[in-house]
Protein backbone atom coordinates (compact mmCIF):
# COMPACT_ATOMS: atom_id res chain seq x y z
CA UNK A 1 0.00 0.00 0.00
CA UNK A 2 1.19 3.48 -0.87
CA UNK A 3 1.47 5.97 2.00
CA UNK A 4 0.32 9.50 1.21
CA UNK A 5 0.84 12.38 3.64
CA UNK A 6 -1.00 15.62 2.92
CA UNK A 7 -1.15 19.06 4.45
CA UNK A 8 -2.66 22.35 3.40
CA UNK A 9 -2.23 25.74 4.92
CA UNK A 10 -2.69 29.44 4.47
CA UNK A 11 -1.01 32.59 5.71
CA UNK A 12 -4.21 34.31 6.78
CA UNK A 13 -7.89 33.55 6.60
CA UNK A 14 -8.09 33.78 3.69
CA UNK A 15 -4.50 34.24 2.64
CA UNK A 16 -1.79 32.95 0.33
CA UNK A 17 -2.04 29.19 0.50
CA UNK A 18 -0.31 25.99 -0.48
CA UNK A 19 -0.29 22.24 -0.12
CA UNK A 20 2.34 19.67 0.62
CA UNK A 21 2.11 16.09 -0.60
CA UNK A 22 4.44 13.22 0.27
CA UNK A 23 3.91 9.90 -1.51
CA UNK A 24 6.02 6.86 -0.70
CA UNK A 25 5.97 3.12 -1.16
CA UNK A 26 6.55 0.46 -3.84
CA UNK A 27 9.57 2.36 -5.18
CA UNK A 28 7.64 5.62 -5.48
CA UNK A 29 8.88 8.73 -3.70
CA UNK A 30 7.16 12.02 -4.55
CA UNK A 31 7.50 15.32 -2.69
CA UNK A 32 5.30 18.15 -3.97
CA UNK A 33 4.83 21.77 -2.88
CA UNK A 34 1.94 23.36 -4.74
CA UNK A 35 1.14 27.06 -4.27
CA UNK A 36 -2.54 28.02 -4.25
CA UNK A 37 -4.40 31.31 -4.54
CA UNK A 38 -5.66 32.94 -1.36
CA UNK A 39 -8.13 30.75 0.54
CA UNK A 40 -8.83 29.44 4.04
CA UNK A 41 -6.72 26.81 5.74
CA UNK A 42 -9.59 24.30 5.57
CA UNK A 43 -10.03 24.86 1.83
CA UNK A 44 -6.29 24.29 1.38
CA UNK A 45 -6.58 20.94 3.22
CA UNK A 46 -9.21 19.76 0.72
CA UNK A 47 -7.05 20.98 -2.17
CA UNK A 48 -4.15 19.00 -0.68
CA UNK A 49 -6.20 15.82 -0.85
CA UNK A 50 -7.25 16.53 -4.43
CA UNK A 51 -3.65 17.29 -5.45
CA UNK A 52 -2.46 14.06 -3.83
CA UNK A 53 -5.11 12.05 -5.68
CA UNK A 54 -4.11 13.64 -8.99
CA UNK A 55 -0.44 12.84 -8.37
CA UNK A 56 -1.27 9.25 -7.43
CA UNK A 57 -3.40 8.93 -10.56
CA UNK A 58 -0.47 10.19 -12.69
CA UNK A 59 1.75 7.51 -11.15
CA UNK A 60 -0.96 4.87 -11.67
CA UNK A 61 -1.17 4.09 -7.96
CA UNK A 62 -4.43 2.33 -7.08
CA UNK A 63 -4.36 1.53 -3.34
CA UNK A 64 -3.68 4.44 -1.00
CA UNK A 65 -3.36 5.04 2.71
CA UNK A 66 -3.78 8.79 3.12
CA UNK A 67 -2.66 10.55 6.31
CA UNK A 68 -3.92 14.00 7.24
CA UNK A 69 -3.77 16.19 10.33
CA UNK A 70 -7.11 17.79 9.35
CA UNK A 71 -9.95 16.32 11.39
CA UNK A 72 -12.44 18.17 9.19
CA UNK A 73 -11.11 16.53 6.03
CA UNK A 74 -10.87 13.10 7.66
CA UNK A 75 -14.46 13.23 8.93
CA UNK A 76 -15.80 14.64 5.65
CA UNK A 77 -14.15 11.85 3.65
CA UNK A 78 -15.31 9.19 6.10
CA UNK A 79 -18.92 10.41 6.08
CA UNK A 80 -18.86 11.47 2.40
CA UNK A 81 -20.46 14.68 3.64
CA UNK A 82 -19.47 18.15 4.77
CA UNK A 83 -21.85 20.79 6.07
CA UNK A 84 -19.99 23.92 4.96
CA UNK A 85 -21.05 24.92 1.45
CA UNK A 86 -17.59 26.05 0.23
CA UNK A 87 -16.16 22.59 0.93
CA UNK A 88 -18.93 20.55 -0.75
CA UNK A 89 -17.64 20.94 -4.30
CA UNK A 90 -14.08 20.14 -3.16
CA UNK A 91 -15.23 17.00 -1.34
CA UNK A 92 -17.29 15.95 -4.37
CA UNK A 93 -14.28 16.43 -6.66
CA UNK A 94 -12.16 14.26 -4.37
CA UNK A 95 -14.85 11.57 -4.08
CA UNK A 96 -15.24 11.48 -7.87
CA UNK A 97 -11.48 11.00 -8.29
CA UNK A 98 -11.50 8.20 -5.72
CA UNK A 99 -14.47 6.44 -7.30
CA UNK A 100 -13.19 6.67 -10.88
CA UNK A 101 -9.46 6.05 -10.51
CA UNK A 102 -8.63 4.03 -7.39
CA UNK A 103 -9.27 0.55 -6.08
CA UNK A 104 -9.11 1.56 -2.43
CA UNK A 105 -8.42 4.80 -0.55
CA UNK A 106 -8.17 4.76 3.23
CA UNK A 107 -7.79 8.00 5.18
CA UNK A 108 -6.47 8.29 8.71
CA UNK A 109 -6.17 11.34 10.94
CA UNK A 110 -2.71 11.77 12.50
CA UNK A 111 -1.37 14.37 14.92
CA UNK A 112 0.48 17.30 13.34
CA UNK A 113 3.78 16.10 14.82
CA UNK A 114 3.52 12.97 12.65
CA UNK A 115 2.90 15.05 9.52
CA UNK A 116 5.99 17.27 9.63
CA UNK A 117 7.29 16.49 6.13
CA UNK A 118 3.99 17.37 4.45
CA UNK A 119 3.74 20.46 6.66
CA UNK A 120 7.21 21.63 5.54
CA UNK A 121 6.23 21.08 1.90
CA UNK A 122 3.02 23.07 2.45
CA UNK A 123 4.97 25.94 4.07
CA UNK A 124 7.30 26.05 1.05
CA UNK A 125 4.24 26.24 -1.21
CA UNK A 126 2.74 29.05 0.88
CA UNK A 127 6.00 30.98 0.58
CA UNK A 128 5.90 30.53 -3.22
CA UNK A 129 2.30 31.81 -3.18
CA UNK A 130 3.31 34.84 -1.09
CA UNK A 131 6.16 35.63 -3.51
CA UNK A 132 3.87 35.19 -6.54
CA UNK A 133 1.01 37.26 -5.16
CA UNK A 134 3.15 39.86 -3.40
CA UNK A 135 1.33 39.66 -0.07
CA UNK A 136 2.04 38.16 3.32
Amino acid sequence: MIEVYIDGGSAGDPGPSGVGVLIKGNGVNVNASVPLPPMSNHEAEFHGFIQALKLCKEHELKVLSVRTDSQLLDEAFDKKYVKNEPFKSLLNEALELVENHFDYVFMKWIPSKQNKQADQLAKKAIQKSVEKNGSS
